[in-house]
């Protein structure tokens, strides 16, 4: 049980697309989701095909989280989004220009910040885990609780993980974006 726990904290090294664009810290990231991710699945006994979605959705949803600016908006195409919600829709984007042609997990790394009301497990799942993942230092007891609910109920949990994002997000002085509000509307 301690190696399982202390895996968790340090989870094995995660490897991303040539063009990623992360430091060490937003690697360590990645992999805590990743591993999350795969624990889910495992305790829900998915299919593989399932499995591998999660995990590219996992891999890809941050890789050019450190990237410049000028990058994620040309990428992106958006112009309206704050900086730090470019890079899923520039990830995505370069994911399917590397030949990823999965639809759902273009659209769980597309909007992984923001939420979709369009989202299967996978967009549900990624969500979950880039909130829930044990490196964040806040709300840690509350956050362990819903992750250990995942397996066994997801859209409970994720109907929580979406409420406590908003809070968090309204709380730290963040904008909600129409995006987030619909898929609010749509879960509550």
């Amino acid at each position: 049980m301690e190696r399982r726990n202390k895996d968790r904290r340090q989870p094995r090294r995660i490897e991303l697309p040539a063009w990623a664009q992360v430091g060490t810290a937003r690697h360590q990231h990645i992999g805590r989701v990743v591993a999350l991710l795969e624990e889910w699945a495992q305790k829900m006994k998915l299919p593989a095909d399932e499995v591998s979605r999660w995990r590219m959705a996992g891999v890809l949803h941050d890789a050019l989280r450190d990237a410049p600016e000028p990058m994620l908006r040309a990428l992106s195409g958006e112009g309206r989004l704050p900086v730090n919600l470019l890079h899923g829709p520039a990830a995505a984007v370069r994911a399917e220009q590397d030949g990823e042609r999965r639809a759902d997990v273009l659209d769980a790394v597309r909007f992984h910040t923001v939420g979709s009301p369009a989202w299967d497990r996978t967009g549900k799942a990624l969500y979950l885990a880039d909130f829930l993942e044990p490196g964040r230092r806040f709300r840690k007891e509350e956050r362990k609780a819903l992750a250990a609910r995942v397996p066994r109920d997801l859209d409970a949990a994720f109907r929580k993980c979406v409420q406590l994002r908003i809070e968090w997000t309204l709380n730290e002085g963040g904008e909600i974006i129409p995006e987030t509000v619909a898929l609010w509307n749509a879960v509550r």
